[in-house]
């Protein structure tokens, strides 16, 4: 049997193409979920790509009761990749306590259980939200954090602290934080992609979701930012490319390669594509026409922000390798599916 790895948040859009990515590799993967974003499905669409079905266990982690005997069950559990949290910056805006409890409390209460039972590894879902907008693009991992732009970014930044002073007192534990950018499009296959529940908050899926009829129109939010193009500009990464960044994170702590025992790097192209641009390129790849208008900005957005990528290029070997051609069509391929449409 492979080496046990735990995924919370596993059947999510990233945690899924996560696991598919830990079992092609040979790990034995265990997942904990509560769907409070994604579907039971997915494990079977995991179990379609790789041949291998993914343990599945489904309670919230601010249960603490049900983790601690969730760990007494898998005692043998090498490393943690922990995803699960909210990850809506509007709706962080709206209900702060909600994302703060919800994001917080599950990594203290993973922390302790990895104390308890002596888990030595934890690849931390992080974000590039903690810079909040910065002064000077592109974004290294020595930019100085500002204020994050919403309560969502907060508990990224706040997480990170976490981990950092929970290292230097715990001898036993290794950490690598993964700041991501903005993780799009979907697995090959077309069986695993972004499908969020209710109105999407994220771009690429209300641009899909626009292009199937299941919106009306695609909003975006301001045309007066100082961008070439005046709408925000981000750093899309394709999610399968992410993906493979934890695999060689968790690679790196369970063979004690990582050279401090809390690690960071970001995870992104090294480009930064205006909204605009991506309505472009996604008609481009796509050969349809999207129905878009020009709407006020959002509140907690970020006008422009870009990974410099080079400390994850260099020490992780890691490189994103997906176009932005490419990751949309991948994502209009994932929507034509789960809505039928040849």
């Amino acid at each position: 049997m492979g080496r046990k790895v735990l995924v919370t948040g596993g059947t999510g859009y990233i945690g899924s193409h996560t696991v598919v990515e830990l079992q092609a590799v040979g790990f034995e993967v265990i997942i904990i979920d509560d769907l409070s974003n994604s579907t039971a499905e997915v494990v079977d669409n995991i179990e379609k790509i790789s041949g291998i079905r993914p343990v599945f266990e489904e309670f919230n982690l601010l249960d603490s009761d049900k983790l601690t005997a969730f760990f007494g069950k898998y005692p043998d559990i090498e490393a943690i990749i922990h995803f699960a949290a909210f990850k809506a910056v509007g709706e962080s805006v709206e209900k702060p306590l909600y994302y703060y409890r919800n994001n917080l409390v599950s990594l203290m209460n993973i922390l302790d259980c990895m104390s308890k039972y002596k888990i030595p590894n934890l690849v931390f879902s992080s974000s590039c939200t903690v810079y909040g907008q910065p002064d000077v693009l592109p974004v290294t991992e020595n930019t100085p954090k500002k204020d994050a732009e919403s309560p969502y970014g907060n508990t990224k930044a706040i997480s990170e602290e976490i981990l950092r002073d929970t290292v230097k007192v715990t001898p036993d534990l290794n950490v690598i934080a993964l700041r991501y950018f903005n993780p799009i499009g979907a697995h090959p296959t077309a069986l695993i992609g972004e499908l969020p529940r209710g109105v999407p908050n994220n771009l690429v899926p209300f641009i899909t979701q626009t292009a199937a009829g299941i919106r009306q129109q695609l909003s975006v939010f301001g045309d007066d930012y100082n961008t070439p193009d005046g709408s925000c500009v981000r750093d899309y990464i394709n999610v399968v490319d992410l993906a493979k960044a934890h695999v060689i994170a968790i690679n790196r702590l369970i063979n004690n390669t990582n050279t401090d025992r809390y690690e960071f790097f970001n995870v992104g192209t090294g480009y930064g594509a205006s909204v605009l641009e991506v309505v472009k390129t996604f008609e481009q790849a796509t050969g349809l026409k999207l129905n878009y208008k020009i709407v006020a900005r959002r509140p907690g957005d970020v006008e422009k922000i870009f990974a410099d990528t080079k400390i994850a290029n260099t020490v992780l070997g890691w490189n994103a390798e997906t176009s932005l051609f490419d990751t949309l069509l991948s994502a209009w391929n994932w929507e034509k599916r789960i809505r039928n449409i040849s």
